[in-house]
């Protein structure tokens, strides 16, 4: 229900501080009349004891569709809070927070905007049809093949003999999906984080860098990365 433009946009409800009562989590904003962007959106924990509220300002408030999930991430057996919002960008980024609130204290664990800073990546084209990317904070290096991409894209790049015509490179995005993951079915979340990687042009997309993040006790750290490339592109 909105007063004035403002209200709840998302709402969760279970128990996050570890008394074992339900505790209300939503997320409060401002949309105008016939909007989708909503505006000044803040994170709100409500304890199911008492009913106090805790107002969480978030780093990036603007945006649209936020979507809260509850659930386990540092295996404590208490749930977290992770909060998702789509930045309506070309992108098609998100604003993404993991909140722990044990004892009604909360404690950031995760925010999308340091997680870009911490992984960056280089993309360069190659001769004979490749691309390098190179992810900096894992040293590791993938090659993508162009060579089936039709001829008119490949002419644009490289010469009869597949040499580059000019240097190009590339770039990876900011998060453009982030979601909680159990596949080992204990119950405790861990985070997987989709990373467009464009060509020339940002429609020009090359594939998704993947990386699997996992709670080590003091942080998300990188469990698992992977390039997927999709044949319909190709």
């Amino acid at each position: 229900m909105y007063r004035n433009g403002y209200g709840i946009v998302a709402f969760a409800r279970g128990d996050v501080n570890g008394d074992l009562i339900p505790d209300n989590v939503f997320v409060t904003g401002f949309r105008e009349s016939g909007a989708a962007i909503i505006r000044n959106m803040t994170l709100v924990i409500q304890d199911g004891l008492t009913g106090a509220l805790f107002p969480i300002p978030l780093n990036e408030n603007i945006g649209y569709d936020p979507s809260i999930f509850l659930g386990d991430f540092t295996g404590d057996g208490i749930n977290d809070i992770f909060l998702s919002i789509q930045s309506g960008g070309s992108g098609a980024t998100t604003y993404d927070y993991v909140y722990s609130f044990v004892q009604n204290t909360p404690q950031l664990l995760f925010d999308s905007d340091v997680y870009n800073d911490l992984f960056k990546y280089e993309v360069t084209y190659l001769d004979n049809y490749k691309v390098e990317i190179v992810s900096d904070r894992n040293k590791m290096k993938y090659l993508i093949d162009l060579s089936l991409r039709d001829s008119e894209y490949l002419n644009e790049i490289y010469d009869a003999n597949g040499k580059l015509k000019e240097p190009i490179s590339g770039w990876v995005d900011p998060v453009s999906g982030l979601y909680p993951f159990d596949f080992s079915g204990d119950n405790v979340y861990g985070l997987w984080a989709f990373q467009q990687i464009a060509g020339r042009y940002h429609a020009d997309s090359l594939g998704y860098i993947q990386n699997r993040l996992k709670w080590d006790g003091t942080s998300f750290a990188l469990d698992y990365q992977d390039l997927a490339i999709f044949g319909s592109q190709f």
